[in-house]
């Protein structure tokens, strides 16, 4: 289909304005990685949102593990591996006009395995004795390195389909996000890789090297004959789709380096998500990523910076027995305890003021890297309905 969407101008470059209504404009892929609880996965459902809502279009969002109030927030009752689109009513329920079309799934590892083998094996039988091995389905539903690739692999195949104007990618947390990265690359690694032949050699051939005999014949005591021939069927069988695995890692690599792809780094300005943050920033420039936006959530409010109000409060601080003689008899409080009180409260409303200014050189320093800086302030409450969800996004869009 076509990837131009509704109300775009061509012409304005993105970024320019340094919103992420700009930068999405020209995008057809959005990742977003972050450390855990920072509100990532809120956020990327946010962004789904405002981009179908602004833009138009069909607009997917594929998250990892969405919360279930998020997918109730969305209207939905469940989000698994098939994309379901949102329904209209909610948004008109809300008084939210829609111009386009909000998608939403979750990553099913074991069942977007089945169903690459189900596209990808020589034939049918191949796919169906892959299917069948005890070794597979461990693999495909633990190994580390299955639930990365497959990831990319999904992705990979929903934007090749051309169903969507825009994906944004909710990822695992922060350093897990580099091995969802270089997941192809390494799956084709492993499946290459010296142990992988040795187990395989003795079901190849009825000739066994003298030198590597010993080795088989104390992995069968150990692990048993079935396992070995189990291992070594479900190897065979998957060097039969190696090709295959070459060219994605390729192609994978080349989508996620390509112009149309950008990355966006979500945390909060606290101390470990921060560093985890930066970590994560290094690591994009380093492989060559685009690095579009910084989304820092909970951040604290403009009015502690103004200093106004931290001279009221050194005013306080500094005479408060006085301020509460004059004000016990006519509110009827000890005065002692109405010292304490004003003097704890203007104290707290000072380390706040600092850690905002403390907030707003961190921001100052990340500003320079990214072509979007978004701050979200604190949420009384949590995301729960699709009013919070825009009301986020709309946060986020300016």
């Amino acid at each position: 289909m076509s990837r131009t969407r509704q109300g775009r101008n061509p012409s304005v470059a993105p970024g320019s304005s340094g919103s992420l209504d700009k930068l999405l404009a020209a995008k057809e892929i959005v990742i977003a990685c972050g450390s855990g609880g920072v509100g990532k996965t809120t956020t990327s459902a946010a962004i789904a949102t405002m981009a179908a809502l602004e833009h138009g279009g069909k607009v997917l969002v594929l998250t990892i593990d969405p919360a279930k109030r998020l997918a109730n927030a969305m209207g939905l009752k469940s989000v698994g591996n098939q994309e379901l689109r949102v329904p209209n009513e909610i948004f008109t329920n809300s008084s939210i006009e829609m111009r386009g079309e909000l998608w939403a799934a979750m990553l099913d590892t074991k069942e977007s395995w089945d169903s690459l083998v189900r596209r990808y094996a020589p034939d049918q039988d191949s796919a169906e004795r892959i299917l069948a091995n005890p070794i597979y389905k461990n693999f495909s539903g633990r190994f580390v390195q299955s639930h990365d690739y497959i990831a990319m692999e999904r992705l990979y195949q929903l934007h090749t389909e051309g169903g969507y104007d825009l994906i944004v990618v909710d990822t695992p947390p922060t350093r897990n996000a580099i091995d969802f990265l270089e997941a192809p690359e390494r799956m084709a690694d492993f499946f290459s890789s010296r142990l992988l032949r040795w187990l395989i050699v003795p079901y190849r051939s009825k000739f066994i090297n003298v030198a590597s005999k010993p080795f088989y014949q104390i992995a069968d005591r150990i692990l048993g004959t079935q396992f070995l021939q189990d291992v070594a069927e479900f190897f065979m069988l998957f060097q039969s789709m190696y090709a295959g695995f070459i060219e994605r890692a390729r192609a994978v690599s080349s989508l996620l380096h390509d112009r149309r792809t950008t990355f966006m780094v979500v945390s909060t300005l606290e101390a470990a998500p921060l560093r985890e943050a930066e970590f994560f920033i290094d690591a994009l420039g380093e492989r060559g990523y685009h690095l579009g936006a910084v989304i820092l959530n909970k951040v604290l409010p403009e009015y502690l910076k103004d200093k106004g109000a931290a001279k009221t409060a050194r005013t306080i601080l500094s005479k408060s027995d006085q301020i509460a003689s004059e004000l016990s008899n006519q509110i009827s409080v000890d005065q002692a305890l109405l010292t304490r009180v004003l003097g704890e409260v203007a104290d707290s409303y000072l380390n706040f003021a600092n850690v905002a200014l403390k907030e707003q050189e961190q921001r100052e320093e990340l500003a320079v890297k990214p072509e979007v800086l978004s701050t979200v302030p604190f949420f009384e409450s949590d995301i729960y309905d699709l009013a919070g969800l825009v009301e986020l996004g709309r946060h986020i869009w300016r």
